[in-house]
């Protein structure tokens, strides 16, 4: 994806020209609506996130928040498509090997040094080290850049990763091989810049509000771990005149209902509808209740590594549970969100993506059913011997709603006897990623829009493959599908193969379903990756 310096720039221009007098007035600048007095954004988050450093954070609310602390080198608008960050434009050499970022120069941190190519740099061989053993080291190889492959194995220095400063302001990064959607990438946290001296000042503890450093639209001025983060504005970010947003508030509340009765009593300005009650918020709050799709799959994972149960080793039984689910059922009775059955991994939303035709999504569920018991029974396991196995699942209502559906259904349909733990949210992550269990929940949230940010976590060496599932077609299909014009056929195959071999069940892919304060303006609704800046969002009068 290239961009010329002209139109990237012309983003910043317009958004220069934003009139200060405009907010003295107390009105929006471009659309002329009232301002509300309060600028404070305040959402609900599920769980406390994983990280405030950008490195090391691996989960969805914790991505929101280093999209507002920090700034990287390019960020979306309210369609997904690239704007300027701390790069201003890019070129890349005639082999596609090389790519040459121009940065901004009155880009600073929140200390008021300046940002410079060499923060990238630091924070990219941080990312890559074994020494620091991100969750996201992986993504470092995933973008191709030069060296990440032995530096992650710590065959190589990370000083020897493909990115170096030319100087303060001209970044250059060296793929090993072509990746049309690399810079797509650089949306992602993990990219996100580091500041050298906070860190080896303060060390683990450098993401405290006391010390911490950021270069983004807000900094970090309190944090009660379970309970909250508080954002206020960053007044040394380049852009800081153009904010409107005040202050961002995160709430960790566990109880999707409690989340409910706290955002109808107006404590929070966003908050998701607990499953099945959307139709009725709707109706009830019709301006409020708002609903869309989203880059997200939710499955099932089994754990196929040698601590793995025996039976899931026998796709028989994988096809079987995964058959016998009726997703309709899911998505349209328990959840009632406008959700989409998932039958592959990847969604239908997923740019550039067409959804392969998989056996078992054409069929009826009857014959998914009829299906299913014949293969278990196969398998070994009948009434008089039946399957018995432990789920797991990270604590949350919904979550809890469909394990039960779906053990109900097994239990109906097969004789199948199920186990339900929950955990809390690092527990879970822990867990999971240690291969402690049997059949795990799983979510993904696509960290670019093309369906390799979903498919790669299929390859063997994944750091989220928390299945081990091992596949060499698999893996010579996704090194194959990054260096190809048009990689479709690579990802049909690899979604056969995944119909065929099961070691995921595919239940549904997301909407977003949300009580959304009506005050609250500009909410990228068409973004289905849901990268949205705190800067960009404005509240209105009443």
């Amino acid at each position: 994806m290239k961009f010329s310096k002209s139109s990237l720039l012309a983003s910043v221009v317009g958004t220069a020209l934003l009139s200060t007098s405009a907010f003295a007035a107390g009105v929006h600048p471009e659309t002329g609506e009232k301002l509300a007095d309060d600028q404070t954004f305040t959402y609900r988050i599920l769980d406390e996130h994983s990280s405030f450093d950008p490195q090391v954070n691996e989960d969805v609310s914790g991505s929101e928040i280093s999209r507002n602390l920090f700034e990287g080198l390019y960020s979306q608008d309210n369609l997904g498509n690239l704007v300027p960050g701390v790069a201003l434009s890019h070129t890349v050499s005639d082999d596609n090997l090389t790519y040459t970022f121009k940065l901004r120069d009155n880009a600073k941190w929140s200390d008021g040094k300046p940002v410079t190519a060499g923060d990238f740099v630091y924070a990219w061989r941080r990312l890559a080290s074994p020494e620091l053993a991100s969750p996201y080291q992986w993504y470092a190889e995933l973008m191709s850049v030069e060296n990440a492959d032995a530096i992650v194995k710590g065959d190589m220095k990370p000083e020897e990763l493909g990115i170096k400063a030319i100087d303060d302001h001209t970044l250059e990064v060296k793929l090993t091989k072509p990746l049309p959607y690399f810079t797509a990438m650089t949306t992602h946290s993990s990219t996100f810049p580091s500041p050298k001296w906070a860190i080896e000042a303060h060390g683990a503890e450098w993401t405290k509000p006391e010390n911490i450093v950021s270069n983004g639209a807000y900094k970090l001025v309190k944090h009660v771990p379970q309970e909250t983060a508080i954002m206020e504005r960053n007044t040394n970010y380049w852009d800081n005149e153009s904010t409107i947003i005040d202050k961002v508030e995160t709430l960790v509340i566990n109880d999707e209902n409690i989340a409910l009765t706290r955002y109808l009593a107006g404590e929070t300005d966003r908050t998701e509808v607990p499953a099945g009650q959307f139709p009725r918020l709707k109706k009830e709050y019709p301006d409020q209740a708002v609903v869309f799709p989203r880059l997200c799959s939710y499955y099932y994972t089994f754990n196929l590594s040698d601590s793995g149960p025996e039976e899931f080793k026998d796709v028989r039984v994988r096809k079987a549970l995964a058959y016998a689910l009726d997703r309709r059922v899911i998505t349209d009775a328990v959840l009632q969100g406008g959700q989409f059955p998932a039958y592959t991994f990847t969604p239908a939303v997923t740019a550039g993506f067409e959804v392969p035709k998989v056996d078992f999504a054409g069929w009826s569920q009857q014959e998914r059913d009829a299906k299913a018991k014949e293969l278990l029974e196969a398998a070994g396991f009948t009434k008089d011997n039946p399957l018995e196995f432990d789920l797991v699942y990270n604590t949350s209502e919904g979550h809890k709603k469909i394990a039960i559906a779906m053990t109900q259904m097994w239990k109906q349909k097969l004789g199948v006897k199920v186990n339900m733990n929950n955990m809390e949210w690092k527990t879970f992550l822990n867990e999971r990623g240690n291969q402690n269990f049997e059949l795990a929940r799983g979510a993904w949230c696509g960290d670019y829009n093309e369906a390799s940010t979903f498919l790669d976590l299929m390859d063997s060496e994944s750091g989220y493959n928390d299945g081990k599932f091992v596949n060499a077609e698999v893996d010579e299909l996704l090194s194959g599908a990054k260096s190809t014009a048009n990689p479709q056929p690579n990802y049909t195959r690899i979604e056969e193969i995944m119909s065929a071999e099961m070691p995921v069940i595919p239940i549904y892919h997301y909407t977003n379903v949300y009580m959304m304060n009506a005050q609250l303006k500009n909410w990228p609704i068409k973004n289905a990756e849901q990268n949205w800046y705190a800067k960009n969002l404005y509240k209105v009068a009443k």
